[in-house]
Protein backbone atom coordinates (compact mmCIF):
# COMPACT_ATOMS: atom_id res chain seq x y z
CA UNK A 1 0.00 0.00 0.00
CA UNK A 2 1.65 3.63 -1.09
CA UNK A 3 1.71 6.11 1.94
CA UNK A 4 0.99 9.58 1.44
CA UNK A 5 4.44 10.56 0.29
CA UNK A 6 4.32 7.94 -2.91
CA UNK A 7 0.42 8.67 -3.36
CA UNK A 8 1.61 12.55 -3.52
CA UNK A 9 4.39 12.02 -6.04
CA UNK A 10 2.42 9.64 -8.42
CA UNK A 11 -0.42 12.01 -8.83
CA UNK A 12 2.17 15.29 -8.94
CA UNK A 13 4.04 13.55 -12.10
CA UNK A 14 0.30 13.00 -13.26
CA UNK A 15 -0.57 16.38 -12.83
CA UNK A 16 2.66 18.28 -13.71
CA UNK A 17 4.90 16.49 -15.07
CA UNK A 18 8.58 17.66 -14.68
CA UNK A 19 7.01 21.30 -13.08
CA UNK A 20 5.94 19.74 -10.39
CA UNK A 21 9.57 18.14 -9.76
CA UNK A 22 11.13 21.58 -10.18
CA UNK A 23 9.38 23.10 -7.54
CA UNK A 24 9.98 20.38 -5.07
CA UNK A 25 13.91 19.78 -6.42
CA UNK A 26 14.14 24.21 -5.92
CA UNK A 27 12.80 23.91 -2.30
CA UNK A 28 15.05 21.30 -1.10
CA UNK A 29 18.04 23.62 -0.15
CA UNK A 30 15.62 26.39 2.09
CA UNK A 31 12.64 24.62 2.63
CA UNK A 32 12.59 21.18 2.17
CA UNK A 33 9.57 20.46 4.65
CA UNK A 34 7.54 22.57 2.20
CA UNK A 35 7.69 20.18 -1.02
CA UNK A 36 7.40 17.37 1.80
CA UNK A 37 4.03 19.12 2.74
CA UNK A 38 2.68 19.83 -1.12
CA UNK A 39 3.65 16.43 -1.99
CA UNK A 40 1.83 14.62 0.53
CA UNK A 41 -0.74 16.98 1.87
CA UNK A 42 -1.62 18.76 -1.69
CA UNK A 43 -1.02 15.66 -4.02
CA UNK A 44 -1.46 12.82 -1.71
CA UNK A 45 -4.31 13.97 0.74
CA UNK A 46 -6.02 16.45 -1.83
CA UNK A 47 -5.21 15.30 -5.43
CA UNK A 48 -6.34 11.75 -4.91
CA UNK A 49 -9.61 12.38 -3.66
CA UNK A 50 -12.20 10.56 -5.76
CA UNK A 51 -15.58 12.76 -6.05
CA UNK A 52 -13.00 15.55 -8.94
CA UNK A 53 -11.06 14.11 -11.94
CA UNK A 54 -7.60 15.78 -12.23
CA UNK A 55 -9.44 18.11 -15.52
CA UNK A 56 -11.90 19.62 -12.60
CA UNK A 57 -9.15 19.67 -10.04
CA UNK A 58 -7.08 21.82 -12.40
CA UNK A 59 -10.01 24.53 -13.23
CA UNK A 60 -10.54 25.15 -9.75
CA UNK A 61 -6.71 25.76 -9.51
CA UNK A 62 -6.50 28.22 -12.24
CA UNK A 63 -9.52 29.62 -11.35
CA UNK A 64 -8.11 30.01 -7.33
CA UNK A 65 -4.67 31.30 -8.61
CA UNK A 66 -6.19 33.85 -10.56
CA UNK A 67 -8.46 35.05 -7.89
CA UNK A 68 -5.77 35.36 -5.25
CA UNK A 69 -3.12 37.00 -7.34
CA UNK A 70 0.60 37.05 -7.23
CA UNK A 71 0.62 33.61 -7.86
CA UNK A 72 2.17 33.75 -11.59
CA UNK A 73 4.60 31.45 -10.77
CA UNK A 74 1.90 28.89 -9.39
CA UNK A 75 0.07 29.43 -12.46
CA UNK A 76 2.46 28.67 -14.62
CA UNK A 77 2.93 25.41 -12.95
CA UNK A 78 -0.51 24.76 -13.20
CA UNK A 79 -1.34 25.90 -16.97
CA UNK A 80 1.23 23.23 -18.02
CA UNK A 81 -0.82 20.81 -15.60
CA UNK A 82 -3.68 21.43 -16.98
CA UNK A 83 -2.52 21.30 -20.32
CA UNK A 84 -1.08 17.63 -19.29
CA UNK A 85 -4.40 16.21 -18.01
CA UNK A 86 -5.97 17.61 -21.16
CA UNK A 87 -7.33 20.79 -20.75
CA UNK A 88 -7.29 22.80 -24.30
CA UNK A 89 -5.54 26.33 -24.11
CA UNK A 90 -9.19 27.54 -25.06
CA UNK A 91 -10.97 26.03 -22.18
CA UNK A 92 -7.98 27.73 -20.05
CA UNK A 93 -8.51 31.32 -21.49
CA UNK A 94 -12.53 30.87 -20.30
CA UNK A 95 -11.25 30.13 -17.31
CA UNK A 96 -10.04 33.79 -16.70
CA UNK A 97 -12.43 35.23 -18.77
CA UNK A 98 -14.81 34.19 -16.36
CA UNK A 99 -12.93 35.51 -13.14
CA UNK A 100 -13.26 38.57 -14.75
CA UNK A 101 -16.69 39.71 -13.07
CA UNK A 102 -15.34 38.40 -9.65
CA UNK A 103 -11.76 39.58 -9.48
CA UNK A 104 -11.00 42.19 -12.29
CA UNK A 105 -9.17 42.97 -14.83
CA UNK A 106 -5.60 43.07 -13.56
CA UNK A 107 -5.54 39.70 -12.17
CA UNK A 108 -7.49 38.04 -15.15
CA UNK A 109 -4.66 39.87 -17.77
CA UNK A 110 -1.55 38.65 -15.39
CA UNK A 111 -3.15 35.16 -15.98
CA UNK A 112 -3.88 35.52 -19.39
CA UNK A 113 0.03 36.56 -20.08
CA UNK A 114 1.14 33.66 -17.43
CA UNK A 115 -0.50 31.28 -19.82
CA UNK A 116 0.59 33.17 -23.24
CA UNK A 117 3.99 32.02 -21.92
CA UNK A 118 3.43 28.70 -21.45
CA UNK A 119 1.46 28.57 -24.41
CA UNK A 120 4.50 29.91 -26.97
CA UNK A 121 6.78 27.40 -24.63
CA UNK A 122 4.49 24.41 -25.51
Amino acid sequence: MENRYEKGVNKLKEVDGKGGDEVVESLKDIAPDLGKYIIEFAFGDIYTRPALDLKQRELITLSSLTTLGGCEKQLKVHINGALNVGISKEEIIEVFLQCIPYVGFPKVLNAVFVAKEVFNEN
